[in-house]
């Protein structure tokens, strides 16, 4: 995902992204622990992207 893509959320859009995508790294951690996942960079991309829409969250927030 962009960042342009991101800067068009809307703040409740944004959190329930982080919500979902921290779900989603939740299970790759627990599927990585059982046996390896097939690509684990995965993980640092869904990582990144969250401290991405965390970001555009936080200047949106103190933009009101």
């Amino acid at each position: 995902m962009k960042n342009t893509d991101i800067r068009e959320f809307t703040v409740a859009e944004l959190k329930e992204k982080i919500a979902s995508e921290k779900e989603a790294l939740r299970k790759m951690k627990f599927a990585h622990q059982v046996s390896a996942i097939e690509n684990p960079m995965k993980m640092k991309e869904t990582r990144k992207l969250i401290a991405r829409l965390n970001t555009e969250l936080t200047a949106k927030e103190n933009k009101k």
